[in-house]
């Protein structure tokens, strides 16, 4: 009986020995072991990072342009856009309450008018890791009309609205224009 037990022994050590090499599983180095598997994440934080990263890629870097020319308009060509501003104005006032059938609010009926407030030229001066040039600022004054309508459920159902809800939002935009021969030939500074 031992060895009818032995014999069935090596036969299921072998049988999943066979089984765990069987497929494309090939490793070489180190392994992370159950961390090497993906995790799932949450669409919550993953919208929180995309935002992040689209925040930061079009709105908060100072682009470096090349230098005025002479006669050349020196005013500032790019007032902000709606999603900027909106962006803007939902960092500044988030939407309290977001549960359904309990604590709702909408914002409909939006209207941006934008107004330029300043638009200047610094002196010339030197950036680190850039070189010579010029900051130019555009300041501008956004004013955002909405309804705002609030819906609560409990525990009184009720609804509010504000047709003439408005916020103003100020948005500084700054950029780099660079002085004198930027292409390094003959006559350049550098």
């Amino acid at each position: 009986m031992s060895r009818r037990v032995a014999s069935a022994a090596l036969h299921v050590a072998v049988m999943l020995s066979l089984l765990s090499a069987a497929g494309c599983h090939v490793t070489y180095g180190p392994t992370l072991g159950i961390l090497g598997y993906p995790i799932p994440m949450s669409p919550y934080f993953q919208d929180r990072l995309e935002d992040q990263f689209h925040e930061h890629e079009r709105y908060e870097r100072v682009p470096i342009l090349g230098p005025l020319t002479a006669g050349g308009p020196a005013v500032a060509l790019d007032p902000p856009s709606d999603d900027e501003i909106m962006r803007a104005f939902e960092k500044a006032n988030p939407m309290e309450g977001g549960l359904p059938l309990m604590h709702e609010i909408q914002r409909n009926n939006v209207r941006i008018v934008v107004e330029p407030i300043a638009d200047y030229i610094d002196p010339p001066r030197v950036y680190p890791l850039i070189g010579p040039a010029q900051l130019h600022h555009a300041h501008y004054k956004c004013i955002i009309h909405y309804t705002e309508v609030t819906r609560v459920g409990w525990p009184i159902p009720h609804t509010t609205v504000d047709e003439d809800a408005q916020e103003v939002i100020y948005i500084d935009h700054n950029h780099l224009h660079m002085v004198g021969n930027v292409d390094g030939g003959p006559g350049s500074n550098y």
